[in-house]
């Protein structure tokens, strides 16, 4: 056994969480066979690394990511876009990685990194910290300490006898600790923990977590500083927790909505559009809500996010229309199915 461990305390709100979780993955295994449709489980991906690379300040937005994957010419900066085509090529990589394997993490980074900087596939050779903007959050260890760390978590990992969505979080806040590379330290993190995670069930290899961790970004960083100032990251494995929660919330509605919009409905929206819109429809249902609380119910925070990809496309495709279209900013402004 290493004597390797990780600073954590398990305690009731992280009990809580597990056991919300595994109800919510035994009802998505049991009613949907353990499977994600095809286009779903496309969509799912394009997100996941829109999201994961807007953590990283990449600037495309989601349209602009459909279009790059779909082979289109899209304007924008290169290393951008390439960042796009990375990101593709290391989670198509997803199902055959091992996530045991040091080689195969070096393998994924090459692929994420490739052309972007020049130690990709590689360790670090120099120092380097975790940034909020332009606040330093965490200094990493130096260079010289990286193999013998990550071999340590790696070998912690496949011993510790907790529960995978626990040690997988515990794991995720080791790496970025241990920030092992030069850059794409967060993007490898975010997708480890999903791979660690596919391990145990596979639909988390086409979950979108990394979408709610946008949506909370300020909240990751904050738990990130917490962690390191406490020596304990119990608060950074709830909030893992918690969003993994809320992603399984959003694919369980997702699913169940492929059957609940009628053809009218679908006839009239893109495959790029079709899902978030059927999400907004089913929670609106035959109610007039407003847009905090259609965010309530489909688990969303960040309104940016909701009106882009939710409520404007629902609204010029006459799906939903404004309770007071006079005013489209009144602060009773409520919305209803056409």
């Amino acid at each position: 056994m290493s004597d390797y461990q990780p600073p954590f305390h398990i305690n009731d709100k992280a009990i809580t969480l597990l056991a919300e979780i595994s109800e919510q993955v035994g009802r998505i295994t049991v009613l949907q066979e353990g499977n994600i449709n095809p286009h779903l489980r496309r969509e799912n991906r394009i997100r996941t690394i829109h999201s994961s690379l807007a953590i990283e300040h990449n600037s495309l937005s989601l349209e602009q990511v459909t279009a790059i994957l779909n082979g289109k010419r899209v304007l924008g900066k290169p290393n951008e876009i390439k960042e796009v085509q990375n990101a593709y090529d290391a989670y198509e990589l997803m199902l055959t990685l091992n996530p045991s394997s040091i080689e195969d993490l070096l393998k994924a980074h090459k692929a994420m990194m490739n052309g972007l900087v020049k130690e990709s596939g590689r360790f670090r050779s120099g120092g380097v910290g975790i940034f909020d903007g332009e606040v330093l959050i965490h200094m990493a260890p130096p260079a010289r300490f990286v193999p013998e760390h990550i071999h340590n978590l790696f070998t912690w990992y496949q011993q510790a006898k907790l529960h995978p969505l626990i040690k997988s979080a515990i794991f995720h806040y080791e790496f970025e600790f241990i920030h092992p590379f030069a850059d794409g330290n967060g993007r490898m993190g975010r997708m480890w923990h999903s791979l660690l995670l596919g391990q145990w069930k596979e639909m988390f290899l086409w979950l979108p977590i990394e979408e709610l961790i946008q949506s909370r970004q300020k909240e990751y960083y904050a738990a990130l500083g917490i962690a390191d100032k406490k020596a304990d990251c119990a608060e950074f494995v709830e909030l893992m927790l918690e969003i993994i929660r809320d992603s399984l919330n959003d694919l369980a509605l997702s699913q169940s909505n492929t059957d609940q919009v009628s053809d009218q409905d679908t006839d009239q929206v893109s495959d790029q559009d079709k899902a978030p819109i059927q999400r907004l429809l089913s929670v609106l249902g035959d109610k007039e809500l407003s847009a905090t609380e259609i965010m309530e119910r489909l688990g969303l925070s960040h309104r940016p996010t909701f009106r882009k990809n939710y409520l404007t496309p629902a609204l010029e495709k006459k799906l939903i229309e404004r309770t007071i279209p006079d005013k489209p900013n009144s602060k009773n402004q409520k919305y209803r199915k056409c």
